[in-house]
């Protein structure tokens, strides 16, 4: 039922520099707002994103937390032969997870769970993501739990096959956040 209310939403265009074709980005509305976007990384051709891996600090107590800081995603190619891992802007701490996959199918939409700012507090911005196969299959990362999940983004119909992150650089002395955003590209064949 999820993946049907998924599916029916609208892909937002957007042109890809020197290529003049078409890209399909998938987003969603609630990723913090600081840092920089990081270049866009694609699967090599002929592969899709079928996992994803993370980047995460663990909790800090009392010092200053980061949470997520980065996301690789899986590629494999269409003969299941090969597998890339591919990756955009990432944050200066923590330490990978194992990659997680779908059993069948491509990686299609995601949800990102989000803190808002916390005013004088720790601020960590996002903290984890869910996505979704196109077998209706949901993998949740298994890190922090701080903030809440947005809306679901688009559908990619062919599945995902590029990723841009958003990222706050070190602050030195003041408050880091890391990875804030996240916006995934569509497979086009």
């Amino acid at each position: 039922m999820m993946f049907q209310a998924v599916s029916s939403l609208l892909l937002l265009p957007l042109f890809s520099v020197g290529q003049g074709n078409a890209k399909y980005v998938i987003s969603v509305s609630n990723g913090g707002k600081l840092g920089d976007w990081g270049p866009v990384e694609m699967c090599p051709v002929g592969s899709s994103a079928r996992g994803f891996s993370l980047k995460f600090e663990k909790f800090q107590w009392f010092g200053d937390d980061t949470s997520l800081n980065g996301i690789r995603l899986l590629c494999v190619s269409s003969n299941n032969n090969e597998e890339y891992l591919i990756q955009s802007t990432e944050g200066a701490w923590g330490s990978w997870t194992s990659p997680v996959r779908c059993s069948n199918g491509n990686l299609i939409a995601f949800t990102l769970l989000v803190s808002p700012p916390q005013g004088g507090g720790d601020d960590t911005a996002a903290n984890n993501i869910v996505f979704m196969c196109s077998d209706e299959t949901i993998l949740e990362g298994s890190w922090h739990v701080w903030g809440s999940y947005g809306e679901w983004s688009q559908f990619c119909m062919l599945g995902i096959c590029g990723i841009s992150t958003r990222v706050e650089e070190y602050q030195g002395k003041g408050d880091d956040t890391a990875l804030n955003d996240v916006k995934f590209t569509c497979c086009e064949n």
